[in-house]
């Protein structure tokens, strides 16, 4: 066989195979020359060539937004946890200079581990032994007398669920022997803020600054409960200024957290059921007015007798408090000023009308930010 006719036959087997794309090629490249002519018998001015600018630009952008979409895909932003990850498991426990958390300590742990000293503080229901576990110094509450040990136990209920910024943090625990270990915090509590204040190593802190955050941190805590983990907790220990000031301890750092939870009654709205602080009659104008006997005092007291109530009883208490933390350094007055409207507000005799703690906690925190930078001179020109 010749070689032209060889070459012709490979010529015919390559057309068979690439011939459909040839062909294809040809229609487009055909269709795009005709599109590129212009078209006899069209009316208007002929069309604008695109700039290359935009040309360039136009890829650009599209390349922006498919990035855009796919990053957002794939780096969603996470909700914020409910947890605060720097804190402990549950059942685990980190204080001072401790780096690694450690698990609540035992009945015999604290049997042989924790070396009691001295008693500093009595209630109803516990007693309380400044304690050393490991050369730290902590607290050790022993039950008072087996009557209250209902109450304790409960504390301990509370104590082991709501363990948060917010409150004391629980070492240990052993129902066997009725004791509960926690840290302890040598300033006390805020009984003793005044004192404390006057100290000389602490005179620096004793500005209207530090005093609202005091004021804005037991407002915190009282949200927190409202808001708890259990429902909706009302702080029944609250029947006076002093006894309510007893609940709550001032840290190092001068932060607040509640130290009893003896007394922390549950609101259930879905079954109605409300809360009475005690079986005593209350008096004076401290406590909430539907905590006050309604019958007048031609009805002796009868506990069956008396209406419950909710944690709006906690709201009428917050001015009171927050006075008191505010104390009456320079400032204090222009604080209070910002302070008049929500204070008037949980002072309403229809508990439905005071705000919600957290409308409270909202409000100090408005005032804070709107006065942190004030100085001494200008809070005298804004009275």
């Amino acid at each position: 066989m010749s070689t032209g006719v060889l070459e012709d036959a490979r010529r015919e087997r390559w057309r068979e195979r690439c011939g459909p794309g040839i062909s294809m090629r040809k229609e487009l490249t055909e269709a795009s020359a005709m599109e590129t002519r212009p078209q006899e018998g069209r009316k208007g001015p002929p069309p604008r060539d695109v700039p290359p600018a935009v040309g360039l630009l136009l890829p650009m952008a599209l390349m922006n937004a498919l990035l855009y979409l796919c990053l957002d895909r794939l780096f969603i932003s996470p909700r914020r946890s409910a947890e605060d990850p720097t804190r402990c498991p549950h059942g685990h426990f980190r204080m001072g200079p401790m780096s690694n958390c450690s698990p609540w300590l035992s009945c015999e742990q604290l049997r042989t581990e924790v070396r009691q000293m001295k008693r500093v503080g009595e209630g109803a229901v516990k007693r309380v032994f400044l304690s050393e576990w490991k050369e730290r110094k902590v607290a050790l509450s022993r039950l008072t007398r087996l009557e209250v040990r209902d109450d304790f136990l409960h504390g301990l209920r509370m104590l082991k669920s709501l363990q948060s910024e917010h409150v004391v943090t629980l070492l240990g625990y052993c129902e066997d022997d009725n004791s509960i270990l926690t840290e302890y915090h040598p300033l006390g509590s805020l009984s003793s803020l005044e004192a404390t204040l006057n100290l000389s190593k602490y005179r620096s802190t004793n500005t209207w600054q530090h005093r609202l955050q005091l004021a804005l941190g037991y407002v915190a805590i009282i949200d927190f409960l409202h808001r708890s983990p259990l429902g909706t907790l009302v702080m029944c220990d609250s029947s006076d200024l002093p006894k309510t000031l007893s609940q709550y301890l001032l840290t190092a750092n001068f932060s607040i957290v509640l130290n009893d939870l003896d007394a922390l009654p549950l609101v259930n709205r879905s079954t109605g059921a409300l809360v009475k602080c005690g079986h005593r009659e209350l008096r004076g104008d401290f406590v909430a007015p539907e905590q006050l006997w309604p019958y007048g005092e031609d009805v002796p007291f009868h506990d069956d007798l008396m209406p419950a109530y909710d944690e709006k009883i906690d709201i009428w208490k917050i001015p009171d408090v927050s006075s008191f933390l505010l104390g009456h350094v320079e400032g204090s007055d222009m604080v209070r000023f910002h302070l008049f409207d929500i204070h008037k507000a949980c002072k309403s005799q229809t508990p439905a009308e005071r705000p919600t703690a957290q409308d409270v906690l909202d409000t100090y925190q408005k005032v804070l930010n709107l006065l942190r930078d004030t100085t001494t001179p200008q809070t005298r020109e804004m009275l």
